[in-house]
């Protein structure tokens, strides 16, 4: 449920992001400090770019690969007793949100007409704007919370524009983020469980086996 709610919410937004508005458009939704902008990038999260058009095919292949290896993970926590459902449900959105970006990537180059000036067209009578695995990541989560100037004395950026948060993410980047995050914070020890659980399973299997003999 965790990763269907998910991928609805972030594809939902995403494709009425795309027919609604043009790259560069932007509305305010709460004051100055929380933006819906429209970009897209051609590589990680949070609008980090991956060049050119081999990078791109190997992060995207990176990717998918990556979402079988969490999926088969997931599954695996899914079937085990004593694990915590809150540390499921963090590994569920990093799942989540790892398949929200594939689909951009994969998918929205073939049924997207381009951006640029304009507001796509879903499913354009000439073909996409890119070829299968060459789409970009629709992002559009900006919060500009602080802006201003580094001091001049400040050491190679003295006097330079200083903005926080800089990043345009969406809700896929969000949910890796915060599934990343709360492991990290509140689920350490849950590694050092599954470990333990690995160890007995492998033995009682061995005791089977013995038995079998």
């Amino acid at each position: 449920m965790i990763v269907v709610l998910v991928l609805l919410v972030d594809q939902i937004l995403k494709i009425w992001i795309k027919t609604h508005m043009a790259l560069g458009d932007e509305f305010r939704v709460a004051g100055n400090w929380f933006i819906i902008h429209f970009v897209e990038n051609n590589g990680m999260a949070f609008g980090f770019e991956f060049a050119g058009k081999y990078g791109k095919i190997f992060l995207s292949v990176f990717r998918i690969l990556a979402v079988l290896g969490i999926g088969w993970y997931l599954l695996k926590l899914i079937k085990r007793e004593k694990i915590s459902m809150g540390f499921i449900t963090c590994v569920s959105l990093i799942f989540a949100g790892a398949i929200g970006n594939i689909i951009d990537s994969a998918f929205y180059g073939l049924i997207f007409s381009d951006s640029y000036g304009q507001v796509a067209t879903l499913f354009p009578a000439g073909g996409g704007y890119e070829t299968f695995l060459h789409g970009r990541v629709v992002d559009m989560f900006y919060f500009p919370l602080v802006e201003g100037h580094y001091p001049s004395w400040f050491p190679f950026v003295g006097g330079n524009e200083f903005l926080f948060f800089r990043p345009v993410f969406n809700v896929a980047d969000s949910a890796i983020t915060v599934g990343i995050f709360s492991i990290m914070l509140f689920y350490r020890k849950q590694f050092s469980k599954l470990e333990e659980g690995d160890k007995t399973d492998t033995h009682h299997e061995a005791l089977i086996s013995d038995s079998q003999q």
